[in-house]
């Protein structure tokens, strides 16, 4: 039977570690940043310690006829995960994103109940092999972090252009479009085009740039930019 200190300690050190992944997953903007990577890998290192330890908590009787399965808790913990890693995932148009983040996601699971188990140097060791499939590997893939990702929406009056002078208005500008979703609408006898427009742009030109980009083009009767990917 382990002692609070013990427990708390290994609850700590996979809280670290996990923040260590989440930390480096911030860096590179993702949505899934440090908190959830940490809370995540502290919550599994609880269970874990909860999966390994309670039935001593419980102080039963060598006489009292209990069975215990301390492996369904630290199991159950593995299927849950991927119920929140899903939700990690995001698919815009043909294309899927959100798969790493979803894979750091159960990795920090796996090194949280690795610590929650007393195997620190594993947990470390696994935590520097997450780190270096993050950061070096990722040099190989075709990856940008200096690019912007936005969903632009844009409404246009009958009296201006079309979408196709706003989509060469931010070519112009450096952007490139990558989707295009286009609606005409007709309200009271007026009508209006709204296209949703998928941009990546380098982050030094920035989403005011982008907007000024826009408003040049005649008919722009309303912006909407919001974050994307």
């Amino acid at each position: 039977m382990l002692g609070n200190a013990e427990l708390i300690g290994r609850i700590a050190v996979g809280a670290v570690l996990g923040g260590v992944i989440g930390y480096e997953r911030d860096r590179h903007r993702r949505p899934v940043g440090l908190r959830t990577h940490l809370i995540v890998a502290m919550a599994a290192a609880t269970f874990m310690v909860i999966s390994s330890q309670f039935v001593y908590w419980q102080h039963y009787g060598k006489d009292d006829l209990v069975e215990v399965d301390t492996e369904r808790i630290a199991a159950s913990v593995v299927s849950a995960v991927g119920f929140l890693a899903g939700g990690a995932i995001l698919r815009t148009g043909v294309s899927v994103q959100g798969l790493t983040t979803a894979a750091g996601l159960w990795l920090v699971t796996a090194i949280g109940m690795c610590a929650g188990a007393g195997m620190f140097v594993a947990s470390a060791a696994v935590t520097f092999m997450g780190i270096v499939a993050l950061t070096v590997l990722r040099r190989f893939e075709d990856k940008d972090d200096h690019l912007l990702r936005r969903r632009v929406s844009v409404v246009l009056g009958e009296d201006g252009h079309d979408i196709a002078a706003v989509a060469e208005s931010l070519k112009k500008l450096g952007a490139r479009v990558s989707d295009v979703e286009y609606e005409k609408r007709m309200d009271d006898d007026k009508k209006h085009i709204v296209a949703t427009l998928d941009v990546q742009f380098p982050d030094a030109i920035g989403v005011p740039q982008l907007i000024e980009a826009i408003e040049t083009v005649p008919g722009v009767r309303r912006i909407l930019v919001q974050h994307h990917g």
